[in-house]
């Protein structure tokens, strides 16, 4: 694995997308609302589409390109912890039917997506690189990757301040948004568009600061603490945190969350030509047609 970021231990990054949480974060489904609008941009509608681990991504965000493409089948990729957070919606079958809950490449149209959605994902990711290319395998032919991430100003006020106490990063590295562009197109992704926004959050105590991190994720940096750490620490970290407060915002701690969106298309795959190069008339015919 590459030794720029994401700097994640890969099997805390599994186990905690295996925990994923029964209530969508409230800064994920907000990040999934402002990703929607940028699907006007889209001229293509797509006739299936699928969401990629909903529960994390955002169920309120999900809805919203449900309603946005009305016509589309959808598809979710779920993993079992998934499934079981999805069970009260309505259905004549049970949560653990696989006619309603499928895992893996099962849950993939046949014919491929016409688009993956893919909100707040790739920056728990321990290969992004990996599983941008997994996307595209699974997409169909002009079908688009819609997704969005954390960039890297992600929590700088709280990385600053561990910096000053000698402590440990407190969360992995995130990736910036011309990188993940390279990325893209190195997956075999076409005409990728970037953007980035930034989104501060403030906050009454420390206690409701952390709150919101705990649900937002972990962190999952290799080089993390291994061991537990006592009350002392946390009355340490409760104190040094209210630095963090800025007089603009009424004496609120603030914390800076930079938010990556992109989105690219799967192009036509090009022929392979060599010195000598045979094509059947049938696979030319198919060809200039799709080009069409």
């Amino acid at each position: 694995m590459s030794q720029r970021p994401p700097t994640i231990d890969p099997t805390a990054a599994q186990r905690w997308l295996a925990r994923t949480p029964t209530v969508s974060p409230w800064l994920h489904d907000e990040v999934g609302r402002r990703m929607v609008e940028r699907l006007g941009w889209i001229v293509a509608k797509p006739a299936t589409w699928l969401s990629w681990h909903p529960a994390l991504g955002g169920r309120e965000a999900e809805a919203l390109v449900t309603k946005l493409y009305p016509d589309a089948q959808r598809f979710r990729q779920l993993d079992l912890a998934d499934a079981a957070k999805f069970a009260p919606e309505t259905g004549a079958n049970p949560w653990w039917s696989t006619k309603r809950w499928l895992a893996g490449d099962a849950a993939w149209p046949a014919q491929g997506a016409g688009m993956v959605w893919a909100n707040m994902a790739l920056h728990q990711a321990s290969d992004p690189q990996a599983l941008l290319a997994h996307w595209h395998s699974r997409l169909a032919t002009d079908g688009f990757l819609m997704f969005s991430c954390l960039g890297p100003d992600t929590l700088k006020e709280l990385r600053a301040l561990y910096a000053s106490l000698g402590w440990p990063a407190p969360s992995h590295e995130f990736t910036d948004m011309h990188d993940w562009g390279d990325m893209l197109v190195q997956a075999g992704f076409a005409e990728p568009v970037m953007d980035m926004e930034r989104i501060e959050l403030t906050f009454a105590t420390p206690q409701r600061l952390l709150q919101e991190l705990r649900e937002l994720g972990r962190n999952l940096h290799v080089g993390r603490p291994t061991g537990l750490r006592g009350r002392g620490w946390l009355q340490r970290l409760h104190s040094a945190l209210l630095s963090l407060a800025v007089p603009e915002h009424g004496g609120q701690l603030k914390l800076t969350f930079e938010i990556v969106y992109g989105h690219a298309y799967k192009p036509q795959p090009k022929l392979k030509v060599a010195p000598q190069t045979s094509i059947s008339l049938n696979d030319m015919r198919e060809h200039l047609q799709k080009r069409a």
